[in-house]
């Protein structure tokens, strides 16, 4: 749509201001939305049945006992804790890859195979509608398997091992499939990555190190950027881009299973004389 939009002049306007306008109306528009429809607590969700909010907190309420079991933390303290540091720095590496793609994928597609802006822009489309569907899928095997670290940790590898690929190989549709195989891959680790800090944390100290983490991480999304356009302009090829993103993707991916995280679910039954839970006693 958006490279649709490029060609059009409606109003006296050029087409890559309507890009801003159409593209920032759904999201204001879900955001005024959510003002109105999100609650607070499950106690205030109206569109929910009464047995539903009921269930819902007290398996909250659960849980926070669970985690408070394995340990207690004050902001400061999960700020330093290294299983947080753990996190943040994969993140970064993750992010610093990811943008980088997002930025100069369409222009590598254009100059490898010379075809228009929007035959390109269908192609960069295809690695999301992959990641749509890696996401819902890796997400849902990750909920049905109780683990975590892995089911972040492969998407992550998966891509980086498909960016090393793309920049050996002299096959345009090879090239093309891997960076789609790893532009789509990558996304599906995202859902179970940020459900990793909660299975750490509660409270004020989950909501605070969720901002550091995406704090520290962001500044991925200039590191990624800048170094891709100065591998670019300093080698003359497109080679080293590859090897870089491909390096950011395999090394974030390879910190993740050093995560320790105790289940809280199996906190609790333990707690409580319960048979343990057949989730792994690390996730």
């Amino acid at each position: 749509m958006a490279s649709w939009l490029l060609e059009v002049h409606w109003s006296g306007i050029t087409g890559w201001r309507w890009i801003f306008i159409v593209e920032g109306i759904p999201a204001i528009v879900l955001g005024l939305a959510t003002i109105f429809y999100l609650t607070d607590w499950p106690h205030q969700a109206r569109w929910l049945s009464q047995e539903e909010r009921d269930w819902i907190s007290s398996e909250l309420e659960s849980e926070l006992q669970a985690k408070k079991k394995i340990r207690t933390y004050t902001i400061w303290q999960a700020f330093a804790d290294r299983q947080i540091l753990l996190l943040m720095v994969p993140y970064f590496l993750a992010l610093s890859g990811a943008q980088a793609s997002v930025f100069w994928v369409p222009t590598f597609i254009k100059r490898m195979s010379g075809l228009f802006g929007p035959k390109v822009a269908l192609l960069v489309a295809l690695s999301g509608l992959l990641g749509i569907a890696g996401m819902l899928l890796n997400g849902w095997h990750s909920d049905k398997t109780g683990e975590r670290r892995w089911h972040s940790a492969i998407p992550l590898l998966v891509a980086g091992a498909a960016y090393l690929l793309v920049a050996g190989t002299r096959s345009l549709p090879q090239a093309i499939t891997l960076l789609i195989l790893g532009g789509g891959c990558m996304f599906a680790y995202y859902p179970v990555f940020w459900s990793m800090p909660t299975l750490l944390l509660s409270e004020s100290a989950a909501a605070a190190c969720f901002g550091l983490i995406n704090s520290v991480g962001h500044t991925g999304g200039f590191v990624g950027p800048f170094a891709v356009g100065y591998l670019n302009t300093r080698s003359g090829s497109l080679t080293a881009a590859f090897l870089f993103i491909g390096g950011c993707y395999l090394i974030a991916g390879s910190i993740l299973p050093t995560v320790k995280i105790r289940s809280p679910k199996r906190v609790q039954d333990e707690a409580s004389g319960q048979a343990p839970s057949r989730l792994p006693a690390e996730l």
